[in-house]
């Protein structure tokens, strides 16, 4: 027993000895249970070691200069390394791992990010493409060398608070004192443990004029911009805040009517993912495409070839629709900031980064001019010592020592120190005894007196500074702006989207087919009726004999039950589609009409369009797109107790109001049925379409956004005007794109007249004016010449308009000459070149006032007199029988739930 106590001891022994690499784990008995380390307790702190680590080491950017370490490592590599000339990326990499404690390819990626940021690295060789995807060449193959931005604005060593490296043998910067808000210039993205970091590049002259728009006191605000281009839309970006979105489109062009071409792609995305994207829509039959082809160069050339009869504005929105041609991106704005990750907002990014650089611009005015001060009291006891030959005095020449001889300058000096800035050191005096003679001998007076004035003027410049550091800091951004602004425009557009309903674009891949017999419906029923063309999203309305109605999906095939009488693809918030119904209220009641739009319904829930009194049913059923309503004959039966009788009834639906589909309706008639047909179609009860153009989405509507156009009808049409003078004419279709150039939009009149004051450059560039009407012409035309050097002077739609001409040049004396366009000129075609207006030298045309107005139109008073009303009965004053022997005549009597009763 004591043997083995001895040896549970020395096993004790070994394990004390064994724990320096976890000094806090010592076991004393192995069987106390105090010294038990459960794995989950470990486990849990191991991990949150590792999570911090990740977190605050590698992938969150620090808020102080806007970078990850392994960036930091890599710049501070590049600067130690940085002799103007460039270096290979193989040896920066090996450079930066002195300070990086991981792998050479987690620096090789980072250096390669960076210099495709196109801002701290400038980059020679291949060094792949953002656009297409393609990697970078082999770090042996390509260079790289800090750009001037970042010598301006990143580095200075007096500055910077250091750190010993991983291994202790080298300094490394905490952070580098970056004098700008590079973390907005440049985004970043990260996934740490648990947590996720994005942040989005921003524009360099707008991040400047924000900045200046802060220090003023100003409000501000900072939207993002990608070196892909494309264009965004901000309304939810939330100021980059955790929670905002940002939606992405892709920049797509009409090249003609069967191709579109995709010049700019979403940030994020590649060509190639890009196409892969539009390729499964394809597949899926989302878009009809016959061909995509990929162009791309130096620039994005994506060219979708579309399907003979495919609307290309259709295909544009299924595009953005159905592929990556718009995304979504989700910012995230999580930065480390006091050695912890915290959620901040861009412009909280942004004071924060404008506080720092005025920080770093004071603290490097202080270093220079503790510098300047220093250099000043030295020149001070330089000039005193040599003018005041105290080097020539006995005693210091015959010092006995060198305690002596500084006890001595020191004794020298002391008449001077009040005017010193600071005391005089051992160190000060040991200095002035290192001159040189040769030195001694050189020295001027004045060019000594010229050098502490030169010094004084620059303290005060810097004291200056100090006391206005506002003013200081808007001069930096503006330096910066103006140096490295031009070469970083803008290239992604801010503007409103539309939101895209996917049900109206996607394109109709699928046949829905019904077999009545049996009751079911789908798109995979090949043998049987064709129904509509639909897409796999659609839902589809469903109207029963009974007045029962519901909504499905779109299936393969599906059991819907017998008696439909109408199926259709249905449209939610469609409000023109009326559906005009006959229906009996129970087995013997009376028959109702009535008229209803469905604009939304659950799906799967079924609805009556009926009283819900068993045995009802539907007689005469109709779906109008347009609101049409139509006039039905309905034939009554004859009753054989009454001897004279009508059985014809005529009844007109645009008598009978739109109401909700839970309406009664209005009494058709109390008697039976015996059948209703159709007498005359009708006209649309709904009158006009209004619509509105809207300019943000540059895209019409009928929902009352942007400037109202007018009512339109069937044969309406819209006037496209752009401001490269081209017109052409469109209908009001809400799918129709308008270009960004556009000049004016608005109702086509036929008749409407145009004046047009223009130089005409096949004509000397003589000015000439022309009146004209604007043709329907779908083609684009331009209406002052095929001449591009021809220049729009003004275009009125004024009926009488005036226009003053001024001279100028040698011609200046000659008075001003007003000229009534409507007598200067008659109507002529839009390809005419008009009359010319005089051949002197003109300095200025503008339209004046008009003195002349139409006419306005006569009103025609309404007669006041009731028509006598028509006797639509042709067989009122008949007999029974008479009736009966010509229905069985002439019309042969059909069943009441003949089919022939509902269209």
């Amino acid at each position: 027993m004591d043997d083995e106590i001895k040896d549970n001891e020395a096993i004790n022994e070994e394990e004390n000895q064994a724990s320096d690499a976890h000094s806090d784990y010592k076991p004393a008995d192995r069987f106390d249970a105090s010294a038990v380390h459960h794995l989950s307790g470990m486990y849990k702190n191991w991990f949150l070691d590792y999570a911090s680590y990740v977190i605050l080491e590698r992938a969150v950017p620090h808020i102080e200069d806007g970078l990850k370490p392994v960036q930091r490592r890599i710049l501070h590599s590049m600067k130690r390394m940085d002799d103007g000339r460039y270096n290979k990326v193989a040896n920066i990499v090996g450079h930066t791992m002195q300070f990086h404690p991981h792998g050479d390819a987690s620096i090789g990626d980072a250096l390669v990010q960076m210099g495709q940021k196109d801002l701290l690295v400038d980059c020679q060789g291949n060094w792949g493409n953002i656009l297409t995807g393609d990697r970078a060449a082999a770090p042996r193959y390509i260079e790289a060398r800090l750009s001037k931005f970042a010598l301006d604005v990143v580095f200075n060593p007096k500055t910077t608070d250091w750190q010993l490296s991983y291994d202790g043998r080298n300094k490394e910067p905490i952070t580098l004192p970056v004098k700008f808000p590079l973390l907005l210039a440049q985004g970043a993205e990260g996934i740490a443990v648990g947590l996720s970091s994005k942040l989005l590049p921003h524009n360099l002259n707008e991040i400047c004029d924000s900045a200046i728009k802060y220090l003023k006191g100003e409000d501000f605000q900072l939207y993002p911009d990608f070196p892909t281009g494309g264009a965004i839309d901000v309304s939810k970006y939330n100021d980059g805040q955790r929670g905002g979105v940002l939606k992405v489109r892709a920049k797509i062009e009409k090249l003609d009517n069967k191709t579109l071409v995709i010049r700019e792609i979403p940030f994020s995305k590649t060509t190639t993912t890009l196409i892969d994207s539009i390729l499964k829509a394809i597949d899926k039959g989302k878009i009809k495409a016959k061909r995509v082809d990929d162009n791309t160069a130096a620039e994005v050339e994506i060219q979708v070839h579309l399907a003979p009869g495919v609307s290309s504005d259709k295909t544009m929105d299924a595009l953005y629709a159905f592929s990556d041609c718009e995304i979504n991106l989700s910012p995230n704005c999580c930065v480390i900031e006091d050695n912890k990750p915290v959620f901040l907002t861009v412009s909280d990014v942004l004071r924060h980064g404008v506080d720092r650089t005025m920080g770093l611009l004071r603290k490097e005015l202080q270093i220079r001019r503790g510098e300047l001060l220093e250099q000043l009291f030295f020149a001070s006891l330089e000039r005193i010592f040599i003018e005041q030959r105290i080097y020539k005095e006995k005693k210091f020449e015959q010092a006995a020592n060198m305690d002596d001889a500084i006890a001595f300058v020191d004794q020298k000096l002391t008449p001077f120190k009040p005017d010193f800035i600071r005391e005089v050191t051992r160190d000060d005096i040991l200095r002035l005894m290192e001159i040189k003679m040769q030195r001694i001998l050189k020295f001027n007076k004045d060019k000594a007196d010229e050098l502490i004035a030169r010094i004084k003027a620059e303290v005060a410049e810097i004291e200056n500074d100090l006391n206005h550091m506002t003013d200081v800091t808007i001069n930096w951004f503006t330096f910066i702006k103006n140096k490295y602004g031009k070469d970083h425009p803008r290239r992604t557009e801010i503007r409103s989207f539309d939101t895209i309903d996917s049900a109206k674009v996607v394109e109709a891949n699928q046949k829905l087919y019904i077999n009545r017999q049996e009751g079911f419906i789908g798109t995979g029923l090949k043998k049987d009726e064709f129904v509509c063309n639909c897409s796999d999203i659609d839902d589809i309305i469903l109207f029963y004999k009974t007045g029962k109605y519901k909504i499905i999906k779109v299936a393969d095939k599906i059991f819907v039950g017998k008696g439909i009488i109408w199926l259709q693809v249905f449209k939610r918030n469609d409000k023109r589609t009326i559906y005009n119904v006959v229906y009996r209220d129970g087995r013997d009641g009376y028959y109702y009409m009535k008229r209803f739009n469905v604009t939304s319904m659950t799906r799967d829930r079924e609805y009556d369009l009926t009283l819900g009194t068993p045995g009802s049913k539907v007689t005469y059923f109709t779906a109008n797109p347009n609101g049409e309503a139509e006039t039905i004959k309905v034939v009554l039966e004859p009753d054989p107790k009454k001897k004279r009788q009508n059985i014809f009834l005529e009844r007109d639906f645009s008598k009978v109001n739109i109401k909700s589909r839970g309406a009664k309706g209005v009494i058709l008639t109390k008697q039976v049925v015996h059948r209703i047909g159709l007498k005359s179609l009708g006209h649309s009860t709904l009158g006009g379409r209004k619509v509105w153009f809207d300019p943000d989405v540059k895209r019409i509507n009928y929902e009352e956004h942007g400037r109202y156009l007018g009512e339109f009808f069937d044969e309406d049409r819209i006037l496209v005007i752009l401001d490269n003078n081209d017109f052409f004419i469109t209908n009001f279709d809400a799918n129709n794109h308008y270009p960004d150039n556009i000049m004016r939009l608005e109702k086509w009149q036929a008749d409407k007249v145009w004046t047009a004051v223009l130089y005409d450059a096949d004509n000397k560039g003589y000015p000439y004016m022309k009146r004209f009407t604007m043709d329907a012409i779908s083609k684009p035309q331009n209406f002052v010449g095929e001449n591009p050097n021809s220049k729009l002077i003004l275009l009125t739609d004024e009926a009488f308009p005036r226009i003053k001409v001024t001279y100028g040049g040698h011609d200046a004396a000659r008075p001003d000459e007003e000229i009534d366009a409507e007598k200067f000129i008659g109507q002529k075609s839009f390809k005419a070149k008009g009359k010319r207006i005089s051949t002197w030298q003109i300095a200025t045309i503008k339209e004046l006032e008009p003195t002349r107005f139409p006419e306005p139109e006569e009103q025609i008073e309404e007669d006041d007199t009731e028509d006598e009303p028509e006797n639509l009965d042709p067989d009122a004053g008949k007999s029974s029988q008479q009736v009966i022997d010509e229905i069985n005549g002439q019309l042969s009597l059909f069943p009441e739930d003949d089919e022939n009763n509902t269209k």
